[in-house]
């Protein structure tokens, strides 16, 4: 096995680094041994992330007592929650990337020979995981966990249902007092969002594409199990290092196909789409919006999760979690079962030493035989709205088609002003345009946009259409990720209020009905905007940021 760190330890030249090693307390028994990065993004940001330090630690007792000398450094994360519905949601995209560099700068400069990422809330997943194929090292991920639900009334809660509460407060539809019972009791410990939103939906992918241990992604924040896996995870590393397995062995095309499919069997969140891509690009695999749509027609949509559905991540976990999905559709031949894992064996010999089986008298996952829906829920749209593609989660929507006229908005903040006065009415296209990855930058999550039209009743009333993107908490006719983006002259940008819009979704179109003539006149009247920000961070990735029908990736060749 290959182990860079001796670059670092070893020789008469290296006394100096030996040296500040032996100030942290290490021993030469210790510098013998491989270095093994344990990356966590603790922070007192979020719930989600808060507890990523202690768990930790369980990483580290499971390298050293596989053989290797652990180091532990932490990244950033951002809180989707707390940054949602202002203008702090535009470093939310950004940060994936902060945190790919971060793990790859940290790595480079100390040569340490494998990596275990521990991560929580949303952009830390999928950044994580970019991380680590970029560096090509023997690397397992391991999930934070999920938060338990709350209980009000005698329910289960998440924090969508506090998003929606304020929707319905506005409306009249709900007291002060009642919205702030619910406040105090949505979220009551550490963890991340509890339904399939974005951080579960890549918890799960991790599991699906391998890079996970099996089982890691469903048990809670809090549950003595999850300390296990972080051991676990520290152990398996080591196996790695030693059989020479790299992510270029897990990350393959035909484990982003199951990853795909996993993400669309559990009604996850669109930010998955944006993810994959983004890991595909780091990874070298060539992956398209036609794959998604291709592997969505043929993948049965069967666990009956929030938002779209009615259960949390805690009722998944507690019938077997994602392996018992994937069992579900290994014996659909769904899955591409030969791939290799983070255990260093195959899928198929994960899942054959998992002894579960699918119990029919639970509720969270439908037999795959009679699914929730005969395909996935997440759907590729294309037309003269969105050339390059758009993206609509179809768990929990009913409706086939949608036509009506265009509300313009060019900020966030002013549709919702517009909805919090009850200005949006049935029927109504809602358009929020130059919040994509360049123009926002950073292509802003609109929950408490989606969340208001829900909780004044008009979740699948209006269409909400935008070049930005949707929480995984997201319900309704939501259609983001529309590119090109208004910012480089996407069709968005030549909308017009009043100008009639036309989804399909059986026939995946999303069409501005607009002569061709008019369009072109429209488009010699266009003018790019002046960026929104030119110092800082924002403005860096604003600069290199590309289209979000490509992950939304960052590119100095661009």
């Amino acid at each position: 096995m290959e182990i860079s760190s001796r670059n670092v330890v070893v020789g008469p030249s290296r006394a100096p680094h030996r040296a500040m090693y032996k100030a942290m307390g290490l021993k030469d028994e210790d510098l013998g041994k491989p270095f093994i990065g344990i990356s966590h993004t603790g922070n007192e940001a979020t719930p989600c992330n808060i507890h990523l330090g202690r768990l930790a630690q369980k990483a580290k007792e499971g390298v050293s007592d596989s053989g290797g000398t652990p180091r532990e450094f932490a990244t950033i994360a951002v809180s989707d929650g707390i940054a949602m519905g202002h203008e702090g949601m535009k470093a939310s995209l950004v940060s994936r990337e902060i945190i790919a560099d971060s793990i790859e700068i940290m790595i480079r400069a100390h040569q340490y020979d494998g990596l275990v990422g521990i991560a929580g809330c949303d952009k830390s997943l999928p950044g994580t995981m970019m991380g680590m194929a970029r560096l090509n090292l023997p690397s397992v991920f391991v999930y934070g966990g999920t938060i338990m639900p709350g209980i009000y009334e005698g329910k289960q809660v998440t924090v969508q249902d506090v998003y929606e509460a304020v929707g319905s407060y506005e409306a009249g539809q709900l007291t002060l007092e009642a919205l702030k019972n619910l406040e105090n009791v949505a979220c009551p410990n550490a963890g991340s969002c509890g339904g399939m939103y974005t951080a579960n939906t890549m918890a799960s992918i991790s599991e699906a594409i391998g890079i996970a241990l099996p089982g890691s992604a469903s048990p809670p924040a809090e549950d003595p199990r999850r300390e296990k896996m972080v051991y676990d995870s520290g152990r398996a590393v080591l196996n790695l290092l030693e059989n020479g397995i790299r992510p270029k062995d897990i990350f393959t095309f035909e484990a982003f196909e199951n990853a795909i499919t996993v993400a669309n069997a559990i009604g996850g969140s669109t930010n998955a789409v944006l993810h994959l891509l983004a890991l595909s690009h780091e990874i070298g695999v060539r992956l398209t919006l036609e794959d998604f749509e291709r592997i969505r027609k043929k993948t049965p949509h069967i666990a009956d999760m929030r938002p779209g559905g009615f259960y949390v991540m805690l009722d998944l976990d507690k019938i077997g979690g994602i392996p018992i999905l994937m069992k579900s559709l290994a014996k659909k031949n769904l899955l591409n079962e030969d791939v290799m894992t983070a255990t260093g064996k195959t899928l198929k010999q994960n899942l054959n030493s998992i002894a579960l089986s699918f119990d029919t008298n639970q509720k969270v996952l439908k037999p795959i035989e009679s699914p929730i829906h005969e395909t996935g829920t997440l759907e590729i749209l294309r037309g003269s709205l969105a050339p390059d593609g758009a993206v609509v989660k179809v768990a929990g929507v009913h409706a086939t088609e949608f036509r009506g006229n265009a509300k313009v908005f060019d900020r966030e903040e002013d549709a919702f002003d517009a909805i919090s006065k009850r200005e949006i009415k049935e029927n109504d296209v809602v358009i929020i345009r130059y919040e994509g990855p360049k123009g926002g930058p950073g292509m802003r999550e609109m929950l408490g946009v989606t969340a208001a039209l829900v909780g004044q009743k008009l979740g699948e009333k209006v269409c909400l259409i935008t070049d930005g993107r949707f929480s995984g908490a997201t319900r309704g006719l939501m259609i983001g990720h529309v590119s090109p983006e208004a910012a480089v002259g996407g069709n968005i940008a030549l909308v017009k209020e009043g100008d009639e819009i036309i989804i399909n979704i059986e026939k995946n179109t999303l069409d501005m009905i607009v002569s061709e003539n008019e369009l072109a006149q429209r488009r010699k009247e266009w003018k790019p905007r002046k960026p929104n920000y030119e110092t800082g961070a924002l403005a860096k990735y604003a600069s290199l940021v590309g289209s979000a029908s490509e992950g939304a990736i960052t590119s100095p060749l661009r």
